[in-house]
């Protein structure tokens, strides 16, 4: 489909809207020019996203919920974030400590695990929440100030991962998917990495395509996909900071085998715009949501190299019916005294852990925990 066939099916952009949007479309435009007419997807991506009071993640608009261009998990039911406390709190018994979420939407989820964590009597000493969008930051705020005092002044916003280590739990939901990756076809030849470029007549921008090595292959000519090479970093950073306790990432993707399968030939790139779905990044540019699914074999290679023992991979509908069934009567499990295990119902795993560990969902979650040497 083309971007104009593309914006025939999306509503039309309002008139603060347009503006913004081709402010974000004049900054990639000067970033091509300095560039000789062609950026990778992932430079592309970071920039209509990230770009500072630009991107779609830097600005102001209203971005999830129904009036928004997408829905999460934590906000279409609390069950969401009732059965994710009785995880975290079978970690906060073991290790103490804190809660540090990335990435909070609306923090309805952060609400929720509070005032379950308080009924269960284990409250994080902290729970800091890391927020790139001053817009959810400003709803963050105004949704966690409506707690009781007791839970609400345990709430801090970072501007920066921790320097130091942290004790607890590190959580990720729908993180993954929006971190900038890159995209390639198979061609007759080899692998094309796709870029982008400056387009022709209504199309600003358009896709673009030049040689690229080290891309996942032997795949069928026409195949296109994604692959994020900041996987590895991201995950290193968190490791960093995580003293003793588990990651866990809540996101859409895959085991490699199929995320990278023959006959997922488009690959799984996504845009949303007014709960709308379309695979054309090109159109709307900084005022719609572009993400990838994410390859959770890459995440667990990435956790094993920055020294976290990957404990446990499931689908969020496992993880969660796992975590409701134990509320159902099933007494919580505790880790020996020793703490160098933990039993990760929800993730179907046992942790053992040296320095940490990753636990993961996938269409749901992964864990990563990190627990020292006896």
């Amino acid at each position: 489909m083309t971007a104009s066939g593309t914006r025939s099916i999306l509503p039309p952009l309002s008139p603060e809207e347009a503006r913004h949007s081709a402010a974000v479309a004049a900054l990639i435009h000067a970033e091509l020019a300095a560039a000789a007419g062609w950026l990778s997807f992932e430079r592309f991506m970071e920039l209509a996203l990230y770009a500072p009071g630009l991107g779609y993640y830097s600005a102001g608009s209203f971005k999830i919920g129904a009036g928004g261009d997408f829905v999460t998990a934590p906000e279409v039911s609390d069950l969401f974030g009732r059965c994710l406390a009785r995880q975290c709190a079978e970690v906060l018994a073991v290790t103490g400590g804190e809660i540090l979420e990335l990435g909070a939407g609306s923090g309805r989820m952060a609400a929720t695990l509070l005032t379950e964590l308080a009924a269960h009597g284990v409250l994080p000493q902290r729970y800091a929440i890391l927020e790139v969008s001053a817009d959810l930051a400003a709803r963050q705020r105004s949704r966690l100030a409506q707690l009781p005092p007791g839970l609400r002044e345990r709430v801090v916003w970072l501007e920066r991962l921790p320097e130091r280590p942290l004790q607890g739990l590190i959580l990720a939901n729908e993180v993954a998917d929006a971190l900038p990756c890159r995209r390639f076809t198979c061609r007759a030849r080899g692998v094309r990495e796709l870029g982008v470029a400056p387009g022709e007549g209504a199309d600003p921008l358009a896709f673009h395509e030049q040689y690229a090595a080290a891309l996942p292959a032997p795949l069928p000519e026409g195949y296109t996909s994604e692959v994020c090479l900041r996987v590895a970093p991201w995950i290193a950073a968190l490791s960093e900071c995580l003293g003793r306790g588990v990651l866990l990432l809540c996101d859409y993707g895959l085991p490699r085998s199929h995320y990278y399968h023959p006959q997922r030939g488009s690959g799984t790139l996504r845009c949303h715009f007014k709960q709308r779905a379309h695979d054309d990044p090109c159109v709307n540019v900084g005022v719609q949501d572009i993400t990838a699914w994410v390859d959770f074999t890459r995440v667990a290679h990435a956790g094993l190299a920055a020294d976290l023992t990957v404990s446990g991979f499931a689908t969020q509908a496992a993880f969660l019916l796992a975590l409701a069934a134990r509320g159902r009567g099933t007494p919580p499990h505790h880790a020996r005294g020793d703490g160098r295990s933990l039993q990760g119902h929800g993730a179907h795993a046992r942790l053992r852990c040296r320095a940490g560990g990753l636990c993961a969902a996938g269409s749901a979650p992964p864990a990563v925990s990190r627990l020292p040497d006896p």
